[in-house]
């Protein structure tokens, strides 16, 4: 199975947080446990990889062991690896330094996100056991899963996004009740999160397809917070005999580990209407057909992908031509007549959607104008030159026979 790395803050969270490993496990992950001040540790060894995946849950290092530090995470997000990062109250640099290489920023250390409005009942008075509605996570089913999840029980920092990164996902927010702060000061300043700016899980999906995700609480993941009870602490409010966040986690887990959400390309084909064989080159307003298949990975397979908002671009620099691409068993294709434009073109597929991995995919072909025996022998808007013409030389021809039999009558003497 996928070779997954988790470093850990402590051994004791291997029994603390067994549900999540157990479920990573069933699945097939080969986890590899470690301290994250271990001295062997490694990530790249001789410019491999020596893991798929990256689990970080040791919140409070201040310095990663062996030749692991942001860097080599960084070039192991760069590489196409996925990271799942778990982060506390008690974050220290290193995480901090990671979140603001992927556009999020953590707030300060010992600062909690707190709900004076939605913390769980079983809260010892800080109000920083937050119970999160299910109605502020991402609309998302291939990142959140798609069953109705009972309300998230979450206690750790607060995150806040870089608004300038197009890449980053708010997952999970706070109300807009919340912010974070040190929950033992007064607030003399303007809090670093406020409200549904407030990150409680932030992800990332880079551009080379690499998946992140930031969870500012570590007990999110813990068995404590799977099997808890919750209910709000505001009277009248419904019990819940258990939380959402193991199903939360699991989705989150098998999208961040790309078991959800990816997409590939098959074979892809164009020819003209009636033909089998793409030609050497089309000409101008040829009808043609393009198809291509597009396939989804779900458990393990590839199986055709159900999309009905699939275009297909016909580009010389710009587009000509933007059209839906109709799905026909397991491929999409279209029929289209191409420009009366000639030059070097691309069929082009960009197809680009929250929660699954970028899809890319272009053709080259040439399109030349009409040969000089395509055109049509007569034109109709020319009828009148024609006639016009023919007139001129039946007249002349007339005029000669007239001229030419003319006979002036001889002058008498």
């Amino acid at each position: 199975g996928p070779r997954t790395l988790v470093l850990l803050e402590n051994g004791n969270l291997r029994d603390t947080h067994s549900l999540f490993f157990r479920s990573l496990a069933d699945r097939g992950f080969d986890l590899t446990f470690r301290t994250a001040d271990d001295a062997g540790l490694s990530l790249i060894k001789y410019g491999e990889f020596l893991y798929d995946n990256l689990i970080i849950f040791s919140p409070s290092i201040e310095d990663f062991g062996g030749n692991i530090n942001v860097e080599t995470i960084t070039a192991f997000i760069d590489g196409g690896g996925s990271v799942l990062v778990a982060a506390s109250s008690d974050i220290g640099d290193p995480l901090r330094e990671l979140g603001s290489e992927c556009g999020i920023e953590f707030d300060e250390e010992r600062t909690a996100v707190i709900d004076h409005h939605n913390y769980d009942i079983s809260d010892p008075g800080q109000h920083t056991l937050i119970v999160a509605d299910t109605e502020n996570l991402l609309k998302a089913p291939t990142i959140v899963g798609k069953a109705a999840l009972n309300p998230i029980l979450f206690r750790g920092v607060g995150m806040v996004a870089d608004p300038d990164n197009p890449l980053v996902l708010d997952i999970l927010t706070g109300s807009s009740t919340s912010y974070s702060f040190f929950p033992d000061k007064p607030i003399t300043q303007y809090p670093h999160a406020v409200g549904k700016n407030t990150l409680l899980i932030a992800g990332l999906q880079a551009r080379n397809n690499a998946r992140v995700v930031f969870s500012g609480s570590l007990d999110f993941f813990s068995d404590a917070f799977f099997n808890s009870a919750v209910q709000k602490a505001t009277p009248g409010s419904k019990r819940y005999s258990q939380t959402g966040n193991y199903e939360l986690a699991v989705a989150l887990s098998r999208w961040v580990f790309k078991e959800e959400g990816v997409l590939r390309v098959g074979a892809v084909s164009h020819h003209r209407v009636g033909e089998l064989a793409p030609p050497n080159a089309y000409t101008v307003t040829d009808l043609v057909e393009y198809s291509i298949v597009i396939e989804k990975l779900s458990d393990g397979k590839w199986v055709p992908f159900d999309g009905d908002d699939i275009q297909l671009e016909f580009v010389r620099i710009d587009p000509f031509v933007r059209t839906f691409l109709k799905r026909n068993g397991g491929k999409y294709s279209v029929q289209f007549k191409l420009p009366d434009v000639y030059g070097v073109f691309q069929f082009k597929v960009d197809y680009n959607r929250l929660g699954y991995t970028h899809l890319y995919s272009s053709t080259q072909v040439s399109v030349r104008p009409l040969q000089h025996t395509q055109y049509e022998r007569f034109i109709p808007s020319a009828y009148p030159y024609y006639a016009g013409a023919f007139s001129m030389m039946v007249g002349l021809f007339m005029f000669s026979i007239v001229f030419l039999h003319m006979k002036e009558k001889e002058k008498s003497d």
